[in-house]
C-alpha cells in the first residue's frame, strides 16, 4: 500500500524544507505543488498575462501546456518539467512570480488542470506531498497529515535570510505581504488553506527543520498505520 504524506501550511512556513528532509529521512519521494503552481504563473508572466485582469487568457493556453514530475532513478529525486523542461528554480523564487502565483493558484481553472497532475504524483510507493490544499483536497486521504504553520514575522525572518528580497527590504514590509498572501490563500471560494481536522498541527517558532521532522516521524511511529 502506498504511503502518503500531506504536507500543508502558509507561505514561508518551512513546511518545503521539513518536507523535503522528511522525504530523505523515510526514503521517500518529494512533491512540491507549489513549485507547480510557480511553473504555470511564470510562463504567464512571461507572457504579459495578468492573472487577476485577464484569467482566461491564461486558461485558454492549458490544454497546450504540459506539467509533470520525472523520477530519477538515480538520485531517487522527482524533477519538475513545463513544456519538457526542467523548470530554473531561480526564477520561480523570484518577486516576480511570487506576485502572481497567488492569484494565478485562485483560477478555478488552473486548479482544476492542476489536481490530477498532483494526484497522478501520489501514485509512487512513499510520497511526501507539500502545498496549500493537499489534506483537504488532492489527497483527504493521506496516511498522515501535517499542518505547518509559524508566526507572520517569524517566517519573514526566514523570507530575508532566503535572500529573496532586494537589501534594504524591512522584516515589516515582507511580513506585510506575508500576511496579504495568508488572507488572499485562506478566503479564496477554491480550494482555500486550512488544515484538515485530522491533521497534526506544528507550530515552527524557535524549531529547526530537523526538530519539526523529528516531531513528525514520532507522530507517524506512535500511530502506525496500515
Amino acid at each position: 500500500m502506498a504511503l502518503q504524506i500531506a504536507i500543508d501550511g502558509p507561505a514561508a512556513s518551512g513546511k518545503s524544507t521539513d518536507a523535503r528532509l522528511l522525504a530523505a529521512r523515510i526514503n521517500g519521494l518529494y512533491v512540491n505543488t507549489g513549485e507547480m503552481y510557480r511553473a504555470v504563473a511564470g510562463a504567464a508572466y512571461n507572457l504579459g498575462i495578468d492573472p487577476t485582469k485577464n484569467p482566461q487568457d491564461l486558461v485558454k493556453l492549458l490544454p497546450k501546456w504540459t506539467l509533470e514530475y520525472r523520477l530519477d532513478n538515480e538520485k531517487n529525486t522527482l524533477e519538475l518539467f513545463f513544456n519538457d523542461k526542467p523548470v530554473d528554480h531561480a526564477f520561480l523564487r523570484s518577486k516576480e512570480v511570487s506576485d502572481v502565483v497567488s492569484p494565478v493558484a485562485a483560477i478555478p481553472e488552473v486548479r482544476d488542470w492542476m489536481l490530477q497532475k498532483q494526484r497522478d504524483c501520489a501514485k509512487l510507493p512513499i510520497i511526501i506531498m507539500e502545498g496549500r490544499d493537499i489534506q483537504t483536497v488532492v489527497l483527504p486521504n493521506a496516511t498522515y497529515k501535517f499542518f505547518i504553520t509559524a508566526s507572520p514575522e517569524e517566517r519573514a525572518r526566514r523570507r530575508l535570510k532566503q535572500g529573496d528580497f532586494k537589501d534594504g527590504t524591512s522584516l515589516e514590509e515582507v511580513a506585510k505581504q506575508i500576511k496579504m498572501r495568508d488572507h488572499l490563500d485562506s478566503t479564496r471560494p477554491i480550494a482555500p488553506l486550512k488544515p484538515a481536522e485530522d491533521a497534526l498541527l506544528i507550530n515552527t517558532d524557535n524549531m529547526t527543520p530537523d526538530e519539526v521532522v523529528d516531531k513528525m516521524v514520532e507522530h507517524m511511529r506512535a500511530n502506525p498505520r496500515q
